[in-house]
């Protein structure tokens, strides 16, 4: 006897303009970036369109998941193409690694030979980069609240504007001291701060890959909630796995001597997983062994 919850989650209905805007804001810049950046030759500036291109990538996959999460289960497809988010946060970690250690390979390079650096461009284009990022955070704030995709999207651009920032002085004290080895250590810090949000990028795509139980789950509590449920003497095959890079999935078997607690009292647990532990879709099989089969399945609990 088996109880199913099912509550996927909405896509990020009403912000497709949003993400749309954002992406082309973004891609122009990166291509302004990089133009100035070698007319200026500046690698900090090239690094800073590196970090924007890494959120014109974010973005792709934010709306790529909205958009995906609509698609309905077809008979080989049975989840839908729910896990292609999990796949392309996997793509976008390994390309922005890739990208950023050309960067700072040519960071070092003109740390030890130092070119010109043309201040007032560095300052002038980085100011335009905390414009398209703030402005690209605004068109997410009134959603950042109530779904984590658009949450994600307003932080990392609201965090990419104060990147640019640091750029616009970098610029400042460049025209003020004329030291050009300011802009190739902006440009190493820059790529300090791609790695460090591209490595947990790469950790937590590769966990998903591998249904690992989503770092946002406490799988202990979860496991102690459904053992401590009334009539349960045992639980085994408890699964937790992410189905996209927003929602979880369990499956578990109970053991209840006692008898089928009835759908009511299943669809609470479900509705319990779904508020206490972000689980939204959940499927409970109970197993009504007697007393003395209690002690085998719990020797068989993973």
């Amino acid at each position: 006897m088996t109880a199913h919850a099912h509550d996927h989650q909405a896509a990020a209905s009403g912000f497709g303009t949003a993400f749309a805007a954002g992406i082309a804001l973004n891609a122009a810049f990166v291509a302004v970036g990089v133009a100035f950046g070698i007319i200026g030759h500046s690698m900090a500036l090239i690094a800073d369109a590196g970090h924007n291109l890494g959120d014109v990538l974010g973005l792709v996959v934010a709306w790529s998941a909205a958009v995906a999460s609509r698609r309905a289960p077809t008979a080989r497809y049975t989840y839908g193409l729910r896990s292609t988010s999990i796949l392309a946060a996997l793509f976008n970690a390994v390309f922005l690694l890739m990208a950023t250690g050309a960067i700072a390979v040519e960071a070092t390079r003109r740390l030890f030979a130092p070119q010109p650096v043309a201040g007032n461009v560095v300052m002038l284009v980085a100011g335009i980069g905390i414009l398209v990022n703030a402005l690209t955070a605004a068109l997410f704030a009134r959603g950042r609240k109530g779904d984590l995709n658009i949450r994600g999207a307003f932080l990392h651009m609201a965090g990419d504007a104060a990147v640019s920032v640091g750029v616009v002085v970098a610029g400042g004290l460049i025209l003020l001291t004329g030291a050009a080895w300011i802009d190739p250590v902006v440009s190493l810090a820059i790529a300090a701060v791609i790695v460090a949000g591209s490595w947990r990028l790469l950790r937590d795509s590769l966990n998903m890959t591998l249904q690992a139980v989503p770092s946002g789950v406490d799988a202990v509590a979860v496991r102690a909630y459904l053992v401590g449920l009334p009539g349960v003497c045992a639980l085994h095959d408890l699964h937790i796995w992410p189905m996209s890079t927003t929602e979880t999935a369990l499956t578990c078997h109970l053991v209840i001597p006692a008898g089928h607690p009835g759908d009511a009292a299943l669809h609470r647990v479900a509705d319990q997983l779904r508020s206490r532990f972000g689980i939204p879709h959940v499927t409970i099989q109970v197993e009504t062994s007697a007393e003395e089969d209690c002690a085998l399945a719990s020797d068989h609990t993973v």
